[in-house]
């Protein structure tokens, strides 16, 4: 497995939260996408935080393009803090240009209710909010479970059925980027040729391992040890990815 990738934002952040994003050019967004598809063309995609329409409308432009197969777009719309991460019109771009593109939608709670309109407040509520965001998109939606409801516990809608995924509570604080993790590995195992409900599946258990190695650093929330698999002489050094500004 070998990751590319197309950057939409250069943050400011730490342990302790994001202190400045900077947005790139929807121009070079797109000379970034035109160098990862025109050699390593990606066996599956992850679209995370994209503040603005321009962008959302790149993105979904060289998707078409070079017909994107297994893509995995994680809405990143609201902060933990409940912060806004998108502006109003480009949250309409993303429901009307990116979103239907998506083989899988992965809102956290505070975003499926901003993409249904609804709110969530049990497992019932949980259940009619996923399977509204995929009716609207004609795509298949994971509710990602945390906020206080269902806390480990994720919800696959599509196809006029649903699947719960139960995850194993964690005694960790260190959860920062949680929600990204689950999206890029869930992404991941599509790329290896596993199914939806085994990519989902898979993700979830490394997210379990991710966190129970219990990685500790830095002042506030930390990011979870994602290298807790790999075990050689060559890994003495950390290796995580960078956090959305979502989850500080």
């Amino acid at each position: 497995m070998f990751a590319t990738s197309a950057i939409t934002a250069l943050t400011a952040q730490n342990t302790l939260g994001v202190t400045g994003i900077m947005d790139v050019t929807p121009e070079f967004l797109g000379e970034q996408l035109d160098a990862v598809f025109t050699d390593t063309y990606p066996d599956a995609v992850k679209i995370g935080m994209v503040s603005s329409s321009s962008l959302i409308e790149m993105i979904a432009k060289k998707l078409k393009e070079y017909k994107a197969e297994n893509i995995v777009v994680d809405p990143v719309m609201v902060a933990t803090s409940g912060a806004r991460l998108i502006s109003e019109d480009a949250i309409e771009t993303l429901k009307k240009e990116l979103l239907p593109l998506a083989t899988l939608i992965t809102p956290n709670i505070p975003e499926a209710e901003v993409l249904s309109e609804m709110e969530i407040t049990d497992e019932a509520s949980m259940v009619e909010v996923a399977k509204k965001i995929s009716e609207n998109f004609g795509r298949a939606t994971l509710v990602k479970g945390g906020h206080q409801i269902n806390d480990a516990n994720d919800l696959l809608y599509r196809n006029n059925s649903y699947a719960w995924f139960k995850g194993k509570r964690i005694n960790n604080s260190n959860t920062h980027g949680t929600g990204c993790t689950l999206s890029s590995a869930i992404a991941s195992n599509l790329a290896k040729g596993y199914d939806l409900d085994t990519s989902v599946k898979r993700a979830k258990d490394y997210i379990s391992g991710a966190l129970g190695a219990m990685l500790d650093l830095g002042k506030g929330s930390a990011p979870m040890d994602h290298s807790f698999a790999i075990d050689n002489e060559y890994t003495t050094c950390l290796l995580y990815t960078s956090p959305s500004p979502r989850d500080s």
